[in-house]
């Protein structure tokens, strides 16, 4: 082997593969291995064999998927490590492909987003590829972006999981409880990971829905500062497989969000409605007389012309007084500057 190809990786590897025949042959039969105390500069370094826990999450979303909806996915990834990207998919395609999807990326979990009518977003979580998933409606998102919190946590850290005490009373909680930790939990010595947990992920049960917050932890006391993104889990199926399969459970507290608006275009209908049925029932109770009007308020009763002529006792001629007033009204839509006494001049 020539001198220029010694520094090369094949050099390295057909150097040490000589070393190793030149060892075991002079070594004699039945004489035990000793591992060397000694490693040449050469030789590669054995990989450490920690990360037991091999969790990997793809997240991606549907094609029509909005600009918030997107920020939000971004921030899934950013505080997941161990996550995986793909480019968005057709809204045609069927579920059951993110299956081989999963497959080809080598993940074990999916998080998938989809967006209906650019109002309403979707989310999907599953055990790939046995099952089971969930699907829920996502409600009030709030992303990084927008929330602008103080908290700053190290990118990459280990987050610690807090569930509420609900989740042990359902059964079906439980099996979002164990679905949610081996999505969101980072493992322990991931490649992407840091050795360091300094961040907070809460999952708490209130009104039939899963509450999703983010906090950074700044003091060993408990002090916490909001990361951000936040949202509600609305849960509306659970399937045993993998984006298919048999429904588990179903929640009966669900209301579709198309069904929801069209509640509100009823509820802002009927205040139309009652404020003209408040109308009529005005008018139909109204009283003709509402008070008593006193003798002198026959003097603003009848034309004003006939009425002055009548008690001042003078003759009036009210065609006369009505082409002047006719004429006066003309020279004021025509413009015409009526012509003013001169101021006197001062001596």
């Amino acid at each position: 082997m020539s001198r220029k190809n010694r520094g090369t990786k094949l050099g390295r590897v057909l150097k040490k593969r000589k070393r190793e025949e030149s060892s075991s042959e002079a070594k004699p039969e039945g004489e035990e291995t000793v591992p060397p105390t000694s490693r040449s500069s050469d030789e590669p370094i054995p990989k450490k064999v920690k990360w037991t826990n091999r969790q990997r999450v793809l997240v991606f979303g549907a094609s029509g998927i909005t600009q918030r909806d997107r920020h939000l996915m971004n921030d899934l990834k950013r505080i997941m490590p161990h996550s995986k990207n793909e480019n968005k998919i057709s809204r045609r395609e069927h579920l059951a492909v993110i299956n081989e999807l999963c497959e080809v990326k080598n993940c074990n979990k999916a998080l998938f987003l989809e967006a209906r009518k650019k109002l309403d977003l979707y989310m999907w979580l599953s055990n790939v590829p046995h099952g089971p998933s969930a699907k829920f409606l996502v409600e009030s998102t709030f992303t990084m972006g927008e929330l602008r919190l103080t908290g700053n946590c190290l990118k990459g850290s280990r987050p610690v999981l807090s569930f509420d005490e609900k989740f042990d009373t359902e059964p079906h909680y439980t099996l979002l409880k164990e679905l949610l930790t081996q999505i969101f939990g980072v493992p322990n010595h991931h490649p992407k990971s840091q050795p360091f947990v300094d961040r907070i992920i809460t999952f708490s049960i209130l009104d039939n829905r899963v509450w999703f917050r983010h906090y950074q932890i700044l003091q060993e006391d408990g002090a916490l500062a909001e990361i951000g993104p936040r949202f509600v889990l609305n849960p509306i199926k659970i399937f045993g497989g993998s984006f298919t399969g048999a429904t588990l459970w179903e929640n009966p507290h669900y209301v579709t969000p198309s069904a929801y608006r069209t509640q509100l275009k009823a509820i802002a209908g009927t205040k139309y409605l009652n404020r003209q049925q408040q109308k009529i029932k005005y008018m139909s109770t109204a009283p003709e007389i509402t008070y008593q009007s006193l003798p002198e308020d026959e003097v603003f009763e009848g034309e004003t012309l006939t009425k002055a002529a009548e008690l001042t006792g003078m003759e009036i001629d009210t065609e006369e007084v009505k082409k002047k007033q006719l004429s006066f009204k003309k020279k004021k839509r025509a413009g015409k500057k009526f012509s003013k006494k001169p101021n006197p001049v001062s001596a």
